[in-house]
C-alpha cells in the first residue's frame, strides 16, 4: 500500500510546494504603449481590419476587447493610423468618450482586409512575440514543483501502491525530465500519470492565446486540452496584485494525453492551408505541465523514431520547430514527459535509448493483500457490503485454480458487473457466489469453454 512508514524527519519545510489556484509565478504585464506589445503597427493594423471585416462594425472599446489589448495607448493608436490611411471611418457613437465611437471599414479598408485575410484567416486575440512566450514558460516551469513523501501521500493516497513503487515515483517527479512506466495492463499506470498531472502539478500558469513568429501566428490555447481557471480578474481564484495582459489566459497546469494515434507530424507545427495559421504541437501545449504518451510502442511510428524526437528536448531543455517557409526557431521545453506501456521496454528500444529516459518504474501486479485493499475500497465507493469470505471465494475459484494473474483494475470492473447483473435481476448488489460467478463469466475469457451457468438470483421481495 502507499501508506509507507516514513518518519517525520524525512520531510523538509524548505521544499517548494506547487502554486495553488490563484497564485502565479508569472504575471504578464499590461502593455501601456504599442511598442510594449512586441508587435508591429502594420501587423496589428491588419489584425484589426480582419476583425472589423468579420464583425461589420465595432466601437473602439469593442475592438480593444477583441484584440485583448488596452484601448488607451494601444488600440487608439491603431485606430488613429487606420483613420489616417482612410481604411476605417467613424459611424456615430454608442456612448460617451472616444471608446464609444463606432467604426466601420471603408471600401479601401475592405480591400485591404481581404488582402490580409488571403495571407491569414486568423482574427483572434493579438498574439504575443516568441521572446515573451519563452520568458513566461521558463518562469512557470514545472521544475519548480518539489515533492516530498507527505505531498505524495496527498496526491496518490487514493491509489494502492506498494512502498517500493511509491517511493520511486517522487524522485522521478523531482527530476523534472522523463518517466517510463511499464508493466502488465490494468495495474494503474494511467491512473498514476493522471494523479501526477492533476494532483501533484496543481495551481495555474498563464499561456498566450497565440504566439507570433516571423509574421505568422501559432495558436497555443486549446479549448480541448487546456482548462481555464475561473476569471482571475474577478478575484474568484485569488486576488492578483496587479492586472495582467489580456492576451494571456490563466489555465490549470496542462495534462495532455496522446496514445496510439500519436504521429511524428503531431509533434511539429500544423499548418492549415485554408486558415493559413499554425496550430501548436502537443508538447508546446503541454509546456508547464505533463505530457503522457500512453500505449507507447503501439503508435504507427517506430518507438526508436519517437524517442529520437525527444533526445534534444530532454537533454537541452529546448525544442526546435520549423515554419513551412523553412525558418527554424527555438521554444522552451518545460514539460514532464511520461511514457506508459504494457510491452517489455527491451522489446521496444535498446539500452542506449532507454538510458536517455531518466527514471524507469515497473508497475507490477498487486499482491493478494493489495488486491484485497483495492477491492475493499471499490466496495465502499459503490455501496456494496464488503465480505472477506466472498473475496476468498473469488480469488480461489477464479484466480488460483485458473492460474490467472491479479490485476488492479479487476476489482472495479467485476464490481461494476455485479451491479449491472443485480439491477437486471432486481436484487441488491452483494458479494454472493452467484453474482460473483456471473460477473466473472461475463468479464473473463475462458478458453476452455464457459462454466455452468449460475442460477438466477431471487428478485427482491420474492419468497
Amino acid at each position: 500500500m502507499a501508506s509507507a512508514s516514513v518518519s517525520a524527519s524525512t520531510e523538509t519545510s524548505t521544499t517548494a510546494r506547487p502554486t495553488a489556484p490563484g497564485e502565479f509565478a508569472f504575471l504578464p504585464p499590461v502593455p501601456r504603449a504599442l511598442e510594449e506589445t512586441g508587435l508591429s503597427l502594420a501587423f496589428l493594423a491588419d489584425l484589426s481590419l480582419k476583425i472589423l471585416y468579420n464583425a461589420g462594425y465595432l466601437t473602439g472599446g469593442q475592438l480593444a476587447e477583441r484584440l485583448r489589448l488596452p484601448y488607451t495607448g494601444v488600440t487608439e493608436v491603431i485606430l488613429d493610423f487606420l483613420k489616417r490611411e482612410q481604411l476605417v471611418e467613424v459611424q456615430g457613437a454608442r456612448g460617451v468618450g472616444e471608446q464609444a465611437y463606432q467604426y466601420a471599414l471603408t471600401a479601401r479598408g475592405r480591400d485591404r482586409a481581404r488582402e490580409a485575410l488571403d495571407r491569414s484567416q486568423y482574427a483572434g486575440p493579438a498574439p504575443v512575440p516568441l521572446s515573451a512566450y519563452a520568458v513566461a514558460m521558463r518562469r512557470q516551469s514545472h521544475k519548480g514543483t518539489r515533492v516530498t513523501p507527505r505531498l505524495m501521500r496527498q496526491a496518490l493516497g487514493h491509489l494502492v501502491l506498494n512502498d517500493r513503487v511509491f517511493h520511486k515515483i517522487g524522485p522521478a517527479i523531482n527530476s523534472g525530465t522523463s518517466i517510463f512506466l511499464y508493466g502488465p495492463p490494468g495495474n494503474g499506470k494511467t491512473s498514476i500519470a493522471e494523479a501526477i498531472g492533476h494532483r501533484v502539478f496543481q495551481g495555474g500558469i498563464f499561456i498566450p492565446y497565440a504566439v507570433e513568429v516571423g509574421g505568422f501566428v501559432i495558436k497555443v490555447f486549446d479549448e480541448v486540452n487546456h482548462e481555464p481557471l475561473t476569471n482571475h480578474r474577478s478575484g474568484q481564484t485569488g486576488v492578483l496584485k496587479a492586472p495582467a495582459d489580456a492576451r494571456w489566459i490563466a489555465i490549470r497546469r496542462p495534462f495532455i494525453v496522446s496514445g496510439g494515434e500519436l504521429t511524428l507530424e503531431m509533434l511539429d507545427l500544423t499548418w492549415n492551408e485554408v486558415s493559413r495559421y499554425y496550430e501548436a504541437p502537443l508538447q508546446m501545449k503541454a509546456n508547464g505541465g505533463v505530457f503522457l504518451i500512453d500505449d507507447f510502442g503501439r503508435q504507427q511510428v517506430r518507438p526508436r523514431d519517437l524517442l529520437n524526437r525527444w533526445i534534444v528536448p530532454l537533454e537541452k531543455g529546448v525544442d526546435y520547430l520549423t515554419l513551412h517557409t523553412g525558418q527554424k526557431f527555438e521554444i522552451p521545453f518545460e514539460t514532464l514527459i511520461l511514457f506508459s506501456t504494457n510491452l517489455n521496454p527491451r522489446d521496444l528500444v535498446d539500452e542506449a535509448f532507454l538510458r536517455r529516459i531518466r527514471h524507469k518504474i515497473e508497475i507490477p501486479d498487486p499482491s493478494p493483500a493489495e488486491f484485497r485493499e483495492i477491492f475493499r475500497r471499490e466496495c465502499q465507493a459503490r455501496g456494496i457490503p464488503y465480505d472477506d469470505q466472498a473475496l476468498v471465494y473469488l480469488l480461489q475459484e477464479w484466480y488460483v485454480k485458473r492460474r490467472r494473474p491479479l490485476r488492479a483494475v479487476h476489482a472495479r470492473d467485476l464490481l461494476a458487473h455485479i451491479q449491472d447483473i443485480a439491477a437486471y435481476f432486481n436484487v441488491p448488489p452483494t458479494l454472493n457466489k452467484e453474482l460473483i460467478d456471473r460477473a466473472c463469466e461475463a468479464y473473463f475469457v475462458e478458453m476452455g469453454g464457459p462454466s455452468p451457468a449460475a442460477p438466477p438470483p431471487k428478485p427482491s421481495g420474492a419468497s
